[in-house]
Order: structure tokens, then C-alpha cells, then sequence
């Protein structure tokens, strides 16, 4: 991931957020580039070159009517095929593959005493990274625009641990997350601060495929409880390892985007280009 990619994500983002903001003016490719201030030429190829498919295209996916599509295809055995096959419909491996294991009763009662934990900044498809981790694997990954605010949500999570600015082999595998066709993901192990409920819902999380959608009731569902909708809310906004437990893959149950701990613009770019990455222009 270059430099030049997280470049090119400020400027997308800029354009998605003008693309949901006008969107029932169904605004033209001149509009759009100009809004970033690029030549409709120019800013069609670095679109492409982001996302995978055509801004045309991509505008597709950010529709409700896209979401109620993907919604309308969930099934009552999704997540329990998801579990047997370990595939998503294109063959390409998913996060599935990603473990957790939660931080002993200790460890979550003692903010992290006598844990030493690595941190690091990286770039990704959808801006800058700061990632922590344990000896066990992935505690923490947080989307960023000022590393210092980001260190000091880590240290209010772990406030007796140690803290080294080292990137480490747990932050290397979290990271091929985000390649094309990822085939490693087993590699990516997560060491969770959380209460039983929150892990649950994190772990079915995980079991959502990669490109498709689910509403809170469906995870409600999924757990063995129907009625606790508004807690999965609260369990999903606690998630502390953005993209690697995929959040931003559930929905309001109307096909609305809905918030997001990291933007909803940023939500919306995840899964215009997860379904663009299924669905190549």
C-alpha cells in the first residue's frame, strides 16, 4: 500500500460523500470530478483504479435498493454455511478464517497489567491504520487521522499495559486483510477485551461473507436471541478492531447504510468495494 493510495482515498471519500449528499440529482461524472477537483478523465481512471469498477457502477452499490437486494438474499443458514464452507460465492476466502480469543477474566478486569502491547500505523485501501497487538494477536485496529488521538484511545482501553512502537508479525498478517484475493487470513489471530455477549456478536460478525450485508436482527437472531437488537447495536459499536470484524457489513434492516464508528462515508466506501471486488466492472 503506497502513499499515493491513501492520497487517493481522501479524494474518493470526498466524492462519495458528494455522491450520497446529491444523490436523488443523480449527479454526472464532470459534476462529481470537479467536486474533487480533477479532470472527468482523471478522475474516472483513479476511480477505477480504487474501487475496481467505473463511479457509475460503484453508485449502484451505495443504493438502498443494492442493500435490500444483498438483505433479500440472506437466508436462515447463511452464517451456518459461511461456517461449513469457508467461502464466500466466488471462492475468494473471507474473514471467516479469522480467530478470537478474549482476554482472560484478568486481563479484562486489570486494563491489560503485565501486557505488553506493539503498536503501529499502516496504510489501507480506506485511509491510515493504527494497529496494536498482543503476544496472542490483534487487539486493536482503529481507522486514524491523528496517530496521538488514536495512541490515547488504546491507552484508555489498557491503562496498566506496556506500550512499544513496534510493528509486529500479528500486524503484518492483520494487514493481508486487504489484498485482492487474500489466501492467509487463517494467519490473523485477535486478542479481544470484551464480556462474553460482546465476543459472541463479534464472532458472528465474522461469519458475515465477504460482499454481503446484515442487519442487526439477523445477528440478534444468529446468537440465540431475537429480541436483542438494541444491545447488538451496542455490542457492534464497541467493536475495537475496525475491518477485521466487519461491522461495517451490518445495515439498518430498511437498506439504509447507518452509522459508523469510523464515518459512514468510510462504511459506504467498504462496501461499495466489496461488492465491486465480487462484481468487477
Amino acid at each position: 500500500m503506497t502513499v499515493q493510495k491513501a492520497v487517493d482515498y481522501d479524494r474518493i471519500a470526498q466524492a462519495i460523500e458528494f455522491i450520497k449528499t446529491n444523490f436523488k440529482q443523480q449527479p454526472s461524472l464532470e459534476s462529481i470530478s470537479a467536486e474533487v477537483h480533477l479532470s472527468p478523465f482523471h478522475f474516472q481512471r483513479l476511480f477505477t483504479e480504487w474501487a475496481g469498477t467505473s463511479p457509475k457502477k460503484f453508485l449502484q452499490y451505495l443504493t438502498v435498493e443494492h442493500a435490500k437486494k444483498l438483505l433479500s438474499e440472506h437466508k436462515a443458514t447463511l452464517f451456518d454455511t459461511a461456517c461449513e464452507s469457508g467461502l464466500s460465492g466466488t471462492g475468494r476466502l473471507h474473514d471467516l478464517f479469522i480467530s478470537i480469543e478474549g482476554m482472560t477474566p484478568a486481563e479484562y478486569k486489570n486494563g491489560g497489567k503485565n501486557l505488553t502491547i506493539n503498536y503501529s500505523t499502516a496504510l489501507s485501501p480506506f485511509g491510515k491504520l493504527f494497529l496494536a497487538s498482543t503476544h496472542t494477536g490483534i487487539c486493536y485496529m482503529a481507522f486514524c487521522e491523528d496517530e496521538a488521538d488514536a495512541f490515547s484511545d488504546l491507552q484508555q482501553k489498557f491503562q496498566q499495559a506496556n506500550f512499544r512502537a513496534v510493528h509486529d508479525e500479528h500486524q503484518k498478517d492483520a494487514l493481508l486483510i486487504f489484498q485482492q484475493k487474500p489466501t492467509q487470513l487463517n494467519l490473523i489471530k485477535l486478542h479481544l477485551k470484551g464480556t462474553p455477549f460482546q465476543l459472541k456478536v463479534w464472532q458472528s460478525l465474522l461469519q458475515i461473507p465477504f460482499g454481503k450485508l446484515a442487519t442487526y436482527g439477523h445477528i440478534a437472531a444468529h446468537i440465540g436471541n431475537s429480541g436483542a437488537s438494541r444491545a447488538v447495536g451496542t455490542a457492534i459499536a464497541g467493536n475495537p478492531v475496525a475491518y477485521l470484524i466487519p461491522c461495517h457489513r451490518v445495515i439498518r434492516s430498511g437498506g439504509e447504510v447507518g452509522g459508523y464508528m469510523w464515518g459512514s462515508t468510510r462504511k459506504s466506501a467498504m462496501i461499495g468495494w466489496e461488492s465491486a471486488q465480487l462484481n468487477p466492472a
